[in-house]
């Protein structure tokens, strides 16, 4: 059991970490993944959770909605990403300045809340997609999956704090 959360966290890590770890110089734009690798990747991490968890035959049935569920989010961050990236792109030649002199700060909380509103709606519809088989999961499969969590959490949380120390280089 234990090797085999290993394994999955390891691979995990391996297909996610060039995504955390990829920081371009900032005089050139960074590298986008295609829809193609954004799908492969998402491939991945739902092949990942399913080895961690070991499904019986029984607890199968219920895996499409998490699967359907997890691609959803995914499009989604997706798009978000895309946008982001599309937004920075028309701004590149302006100051911190000059975008915040002509950025409405009324209209730029109100996106904000309402791409809030969507990712909490896309979160608690993946809750409710797997509220059905975690009720069938052992109390060893729990704990993979509890493991899995974790671990993934971690390596977000350390990937966020890379970028910011990358960020405050930068300035």
């Amino acid at each position: 059991m234990l090797k085999t959360v290993a394994a999955v966290a390891t691979a995990l890590f391996v297909t996610a970490s060039p995504l955390a770890y990829a920081q371009a110089p900032s005089a050139a734009p960074p590298e986008r993944l295609s829809a193609a690798d954004w799908n492969k990747l998402t491939d991945l991490r739902i092949d990942l959770v399913k080895a961690a968890l070991q499904l019986t035959p029984d607890q199968t049935k219920y895996w499409p909605p998490i699967e359907t569920a997890i691609r959803a989010r995914a499009e989604y961050r997706q798009a978000r990403l895309s946008q982001i990236a599309e937004t920075m792109g028309k701004r590149a030649g302006e100051s911190s300045a000059d975008v915040m002199g002509n950025h409405d700060p009324i209209a730029f909380l109100n996106h904000r809340a309402d791409v809030l509103a969507q990712r909490s709606s896309d979160l608690k519809g993946l809750a409710e997609a797997w509220q059905p088989l975690y009720q069938t999961l052992s109390p060893e499969q729990k704990k993979r999956m509890a493991t899995l969590a974790v671990l993934v959490l971690h390596d977000l949380s350390d990937a966020v704090d890379r970028r910011r120390a990358q960020a405050d280089e930068d300035d």
